[in-house]
């Protein structure tokens, strides 16, 4: 009989509910705008949470922040890091305005939005992003939008130069010096005093890092608790601000959807306002410092006292980046010299000096220059007055070639070649590195002993060395095999102590005490004391045989071990013997 059995129908799923969050935005920091975005906020976590196939997702508000630049939005950055981390279905907003001003910023995160199945609900618009035309709209209204922003922007530059023209600046700026008193800059009697060291050292000679080092060993800070850095000082130093004037417009914004900053070069009229507040510097002692600067700009790094310059710093630049030559003292050079000497101080290309690697230039010696320099000037020494006053610069086009252009105009080409390493390798030179090679290797760190070096074969006066002995003692044999009896370490070492009168061998002693040692024919060991004095010995030539005795077990593997290689000796021959037969065999 068949079996029939019943499947009862199972219960639908209820339908997931869609993850909805809303974004507000206000551009400007007003109490109606603030209002404006309270009641945005209200409507939407209402309107979401009253829809039965929604889940609040949350609501998103910039607060007083421009909507042409998504990175400068933190809520709207936030909103997307969701999105990506798939907490959202759909987001809700007022209009294409207040989710962006800038087209390329809107529709670049529509679309990956898209991509993330993600829509957006445009409600003044009626536009939804994943609908067939939504894209198509979306460019159109977003240009219209990007358009009024700017619109926006120019009508309020318009204002502000109108009030510029009233001599009134655009807001309460920050400068150092000054506090605002209702509308009226007033000075703060500390940073008045700062200001006005500032401009005396500069006065005095100081360079702004003379003045920036003294700051920090003084523990002077700006206004925000900051050190004093070059660019502080020399805003302090280049502001008219300080003579109780004011100069309006000074920067403007370049494209209201970039916010691009750029400095105002006479792209834009200018205003100039006498005596708008208390001065802390007079126009004299101000304008005095402008003139000042732009000659210390046009000497360069010349105007700079503190700076170990010479007459060929700022003259000679690399034909292969454009950057200027700098001295530089050869840091693999012996440390034993601290000071600039000829054969030691090179000109590098600077921007090998401070990243190696981004030039191909090589380094000129000091001395190369000075030599080719004086034949070009024509004189019999090197004379840097009259170098700074004929030579306006050095170019140099490759490694081995200069180019001088002189005051006159002329142009002089020379070749070189560098023979330095051959002039520094002195025999006094030879002498300190040989010398502290042996104190190196006395020291008898890594694979170096305190003999190293100072033990001497008497027989052909080669050096003795360190050999192994396969397992043993390491011993000591002459380096160049002329048959002289070896002497073992440990005995070495007790020899050398015992003709120290120590108790044991010490490397710091045997380094300080004896200058070297020396093996005879006659098996006898010399020592030379750094004294002046000698000291003969005598050490073991021959070696006892030692008999090593196996014990039963070692015997039993040693015997195993024996027949296994004869059985398999025996059947490898075999098996080649039964080959060899087969052949023959198969050629018959």
């Amino acid at each position: 009989m068949k079996t029939v059995r019943k499947i009862s129908a199972g219960a639908k799923a209820p339908p997931k509910r869609k993850r909805v969050a809303a974004y507000a935005r206000v551009s400007m920091e007003s109490d109606r705008l603030a209002h404006s975005l309270s009641a945005q906020i209200s409507y939407y976590s209402g309107l979401i949470q009253k829809n039965p196939e929604w889940e609040f997702a949350g609501v998103y508000a910039d607060r007083f922040v421009s909507g042409t630049s998504a990175e400068r939005r933190a809520e709207f950055q936030r909103m997307l890091a969701d999105c990506e981390a798939g907490r959202i279905d759909i987001i809700l907003t007022k209009s294409i305005s207040r989710f962006a001003r800038n087209t390329v910023d809107l529709l670049k995160t529509v679309r990956r939005l898209k991509e993330l199945g993600i829509e957006v609900q445009f409600e003044k618009e009626s536009i939804r992003s994943l609908s067939g035309d939504g894209e198509l709209m979306l460019t159109l209204l977003a240009s219209f939008a990007q358009e009024e922003s700017r619109s926006i922007s120019e009508n309020v530059k318009w204002g502000t130069r109108k009030r510029f023209e009233q001599g009134m600046p655009n807001g309460k700026f920050r400068v150092y010096g000054y506090r605002w008193k209702g509308d009226e800059l007033v000075p703060v009697p500390e940073e008045a005093a700062i200001v006005k060291r500032i401009f005396q050292n500069f006065l005095d000679g100081k360079s702004r890092l003379d003045t920036e080092k003294e700051f920090a060993a003084e523990g002077i800070k700006t206004r925000n608790g900051c050190p004093w850095v070059d660019s502080n000082i020399k805003s302090v130093l280049t502001n008219i601000t300080y003579t109780g004037n004011l100069l309006l417009q000074k920067e403007f914004i370049e494209d209201p959807i970039t916010k691009k900053h750029r400095k105002n070069k006479g792209h834009l009229p200018q205003y100039y306002v006498e005596n708008n507040h208390e001065a802390i510097i007079d126009m004299k002692t101000f304008q005095f410092v402008q003139e000042e600067t732009a000659r210390r700009r046009e000497l360069g790094v010349l105007a700079n006292k503190s700076l170990n310059i010479t007459c060929f710093t700022g003259k000679i630049k690399c034909g292969l980046c454009g950057k200027s030559f700098m001295r530089n003292l050869r840091s693999n050079r012996p440390k034993f010299t601290t000071t600039y000497t000829d054969g030691y101080v090179t000109w590098k290309c600077g921007s090998r000096r401070i990243r190696s690697g981004l030039c191909a230039a090589k380094d000129i010696p000091e001395k190369i220059l000075k030599q080719i320099s004086a034949e070009v000037l024509g004189l019999d020494a090197f004379d840097e007055k009259i170098f700074a006053e004929r030579v306006q610069g050095i170019t140099v086009p490759s490694h081995g070639h200069l180019v001088f252009r002189l005051s006159d105009g002329v142009e002089t080409a020379r070749e070189w070649k560098s023979n330095a390493k051959k002039e520094c390798w002195t025999d006094e030179h030879k002498g300190r590195l040989r010398e502290r090679m042996r104190n190196f290797m006395a020291r008898g760190t890594g694979r170096f002993s305190a003999f190293t070096t100072r033990i001497k074969c008497g027989r052909c006066g080669g050096s003795v060395i360190r050999r192994a002995n396969h397992g043993g003692p390491p011993l000591w044999k002459c380096g160049s095999r002329c048959g002289i009896a070896s002497v073992r370490e440990s005995e070495l070492r007790e020899i050398s102590a015992r003709m120290m009168g120590l108790p044991e061998f010490d490397s710091e002693a045997f380094k300080s005490r004896i200058d070297h040692v020396e093996m005879e024919e006659n098996g006898r060991l010399r020592f030379f004391f750094a004294d002046g004095h000698t000291e003969e010995t005598a050490y073991t030539t021959k070696r006892k045989a030692q008999s090593r005795s196996m014990t039963e077990e070692q015997r039993e593997r040693f015997i195993a071990k024996i027949k296994a290689s004869w059985v398999k000796r025996k059947l490898k021959k075999e098996t080649e013997n039964h080959d060899t037969q087969d052949n023959s065999s198969s050629q018959d």
